[in-house]
């Protein structure tokens, strides 16, 4: 029987991001350091496949610090975490390393430069998201305001008006928060914003690679976790971008075949803490199914790449 042919975009870039494999990394070369168990705090990155891969290897997921013995290191999430948590570790003398994402680290040193100059800080951001926790927990309570919508800008109540800052989680939609800003700034002239865009530039470019994949497409699939806020905001710029249809995937298990009878083309991309293996099982799973002609819909070129922390390095 001949199979249907279809034109299957792939993205790119897609998937992992420097600071995503900076973090599996991390919790790899503690488990080879100090063996079997490592603790660590949240998931290490928003993907159950890569969480389900290091739990076989010896690494143990607790969402508090007071889940861990001390006696054992603990890593926290590539997400950040409250100072209070760090603080804590220190005061149990406990072995923890740090492997939240460099580019999330300069927006909470942001937030403590403008707040060691006086000024509130407004950050736009997804309430209960870890980055979001992490974030507003560097700095005393009440001295951090969460908007996530121009709406929220309306309702509002600063300390004063002309000592305000803001900043911004790494993984938003870069339009949706450029309408933020703009509320932010047409109420509060004076407020700062940072020297560079806090959306980081991993979001930022598999963004830009779905708006230009998306009016190609009958369809799209975003191969990521249902926690992971870049995930689901490359559905939501897909959509927005010209694609009718666009879902999220965990993998091709989860692909509904029945709403994609009859298309003839599909924008295929991952979020950043999707790992490859994912992607090309979702293209094997069309292969089977179609007689695939594989595109690739090129925007950047990345080449990041963060060092793990030193106390990983030195010999044990």
């Amino acid at each position: 029987m001949t199979k249907p042919a279809l034109t299957l975009y792939l993205a790119a870039p897609r998937g992992f991001c420097a600071g995503v494999d900076r973090a599996i990394q991390i919790v790899e070369m503690a488990l080879e350091k100090w063996g079997p168990p490592v603790y660590v705090r949240h998931e290490i990155v928003h993907n159950r496949h890569v969480v389900e891969g290091l739990r076989a290897k010896g690494a143990v997921f607790v969402e508090e610090l007071d889940e861990c013995p001390d006696d054992r290191p603990v890593i926290f999430s590539a997400h950040g975490v409250p100072k209070a948590v760090p603080a804590e570790a220190a005061r149990r003398e406990m072995l923890f390393v740090d492997a939240t994402c460099p580019l999330v680290s300069k927006v909470h040193i942001e937030a403590e430069r403008h707040h060691a100059n006086g000024l509130q800080i407004v950050m736009i951001g997804h309430a209960g998201h870890p980055e979001t926790v992490g974030t507003m927990g560097q700095l005393p309570e009440g001295e951090v305001l969460l908007v996530e919508t121009p709406d929220d800008v309306a309702g509002l109540a600063v300390r004063d008006p002309e000592k305000l800052a803001f900043v911004t989680q790494t993984t938003l939609s870069v339009d949706d928060t450029a309408e933020v800003v703009e509320a932010l700034k047409a109420r509060f002239p004076a407020i700062v914003g940072p020297h560079k865009e806090d959306i980081c530039y991993a979001t930022t470019n598999r963004q830009e690679a779905v708006k230009a994949m998306a009016p190609l497409s009958d369809a799209m699939l975003v191969v990521g976790a249902p926690n992971s806020s870049n995930s689901k905001r490359l559905v939501e710029v897909g959509r927005k971008a010209g694609c009718a249809y666009a879902q999220l995937v965990q993998r091709a298990g989860d692909i509904d075949w029945r709403a994609l009878e009859g298309i003839r083309s599909v924008g295929l991309t991952a979020g950043a803490s999707a790992p490859e293996e994912l992607v090309q099982e979702v293209i094997d799973a069309f292969r089977a199914r179609y007689d695939v002609t594989l595109r690739e819909v090129e925007t950047a070129q990345e080449n990041v790449n963060f060092k793990v922390p030193r106390v990983l390095r030195e010999p044990a």
